[in-house]
């Protein structure tokens, strides 16, 4: 982040007054061919300061694609630029964000500025005087003014609420919550959890898979046999790395069909971002697991720190969006199943720590990818996502960074998922840094409720896991 600098300031030419046509021979006058187009080219967030790295994005709020070829992006200071690479368009009602931090920081007083080519034609520009907290967006797209919201790089704008959105409920379920492990069985960094039928599939930082079955009194132990009694070590594809494992889930195939995990990084190389969904085969035997297929998302999203990427994932099947009206984010158009190849049958939802928001992805059996949704939750963090085929909702789950709030969102009138509500933890929680969420099938609802589980990061008192109930 830039803490001071010198600044120059000068006045900038609007764009209106830079394009005034030169006069031709014979009397004849013609508007440059970019004017009008280019005038549709708006500012239309900026995060100065987080988990995301200093970014401007752009909207296309005219009816034609317009070649950013050279524009040019600065801060306050006309030493400052970040040149729009050759060959980037923008299509009508498009949204793109350029990762700016690498050319200059974006400082708590500072504006964004964008130029044609060359630098001496204004477009657009945004001033602000304190940071964003955690974006500055405008309201409504491309139109409107900045306001406080989420961060939404790369798609439309979080315009209901400052980012906090609606206080919480009460939870929708018992208040009661009991511990659901033995004493020190896993240690800290157990994140994500997912429920099939009498398995739960729980996902730990440091590289480990585990298969958990009932232990007979209401909680859950490691299962026993086939190597699993310590959990098995995961590798990237080729045998190499350390998956940082955050989240956990399967397909309607269920465990058959590979066990999915979401990675924010590889425990080797710390540093670095490395955000990745990797299948494994757990039919395998022996300790390790190395994934059968990874899909590198990293370039496709937003830049976050290395420990704030993915930390939930979860599968939708592709009957309940196309249901639901679901709207395909890359196509404009209702989702279709069958403009992919083969995909297992659904979409996969990441949660993002860093941003607060949810991506949906087609994942293809080749290794090509599609993102297919955006989805702002309002929270400052995600560290789960689970999908409830019963109430045909996700639930995006924050923990002690945001008071341990749930939220639910289902597909709205536009074809996009939007919050449904917003819950408190039970009143029997402590604020916990519960990183995992899995909620038990419709099979066990009892009296109008089911059991749900939190695994605990930080495994408070020895105890990694606890178990309440949820409404049906």
């Amino acid at each position: 982040m830039t803490v001071s600098r010198v600044r120059r300031r000068r006045r900038d030419l609007p764009l209106a007054l830079a394009a005034v046509p030169a006069l031709l021979l014979g009397g004849l006058a013609a508007a440059p061919a970019q004017a009008a187009p280019a005038d549709d080219i708006r500012i239309n967030e900026v995060v100065t300061t987080g988990s995301v790295e200093d970014s401007v994005e752009l909207y296309n709020k005219g009816t034609a694609t317009v070649d950013l070829s050279g524009w040019i992006i600065k801060d306050d200071d006309n030493g400052s630029k970040y040149t729009i690479a050759a060959g980037t368009t923008l299509a009508p009602g498009a949204f793109r964000a350029f990762d700016v931090h690498g050319r200059f920081g974006l400082g708590s007083s500072d504006k964004a500025r964008l130029y044609l080519a060359g630098g001496s034609t204004l477009v657009d520009s945004h001033s602000w005087s304190t940071h964003s907290s955690p974006s500055w967006s405008r309201c409504p797209d491309g139109t409107g003014a900045f306001k406080a919201a989420a961060v939404t790089l790369g798609a439309a704008n979080s315009c209901g609420g400052s980012g906090g959105g609606p206080g919480p409920v009460a939870w929708p379920g018992g208040g009661a919550v009991a511990t659901a492990d033995a004493a020190d069985v896993f240690g800290g960094d157990l994140s994500g959890l997912h429920q099939d039928g009498n398995v739960l599939w729980a996902a730990q930082n440091s590289g480990k898979l585990w298969r958990l079955v009932r232990d007979g009194s209401g909680g859950w132990t490691p299962d026993p046999s086939a190597g699993w009694a310590s959990g098995r070590t995961l590798r990237f594809p080729g045998g190499s790395g350390t998956p940082d494992a955050e989240g956990v889930t399967v397909t309607g195939a269920g465990a058959a069909g590979g066990v999915y995990a979401a990675s924010e990084r590889n425990g080797d190389a710390s540093g670095t971002s490395r955000l990745s969904v990797l299948r494994y085969d757990v039919s395998d035997t022996g300790t390790t697991l190395t994934a059968t297929r990874e899909w590198n998302l990293t370039a496709s999203l937003p830049s976050t720190g290395s420990n704030l990427g993915f930390e939930g994932i979860t599968w939708v099947p592709d009957a309940a969006l196309t249901g639901a009206g679901f709207k395909d984010a890359s196509t404009g158009a209702p989702y279709d199943p069958a403009g992919y190849g083969a995909h297992g049958g659904g979409v996969f939802f990441v949660g993002v720590e860093g941003t607060g928001a949810l991506h949906g992805y087609v994942l293809q059996d080749t290794g090509a990818f599609t993102r297919v949704a955006t989805v702002a939750t309002g929270m400052a963090g995600v560290m789960e996502v689970q999908w409830e085929p019963q109430g045909s909702r996700l639930w995006a789950v924050c923990d002690d960074t945001c008071g341990g709030q749930h939220r639910t969102l289902k597909v709205d009138a536009s074809g996009a998922f939007a919050v449904s509500a917003v819950y408190a933890r039970p009143a029997g929680m402590p604020d916990l840094n519960n990183e995992g969420f899995a909620l038990a099938g419709a099979d066990e609802c009892v009296a109008g409720v089911k059991p749900v589980h939190w695994s605990d990061d930080s495994n408070t008192g020895g105890h990694a896991l606890r178990r309440g109930t949820v409404s049906c």
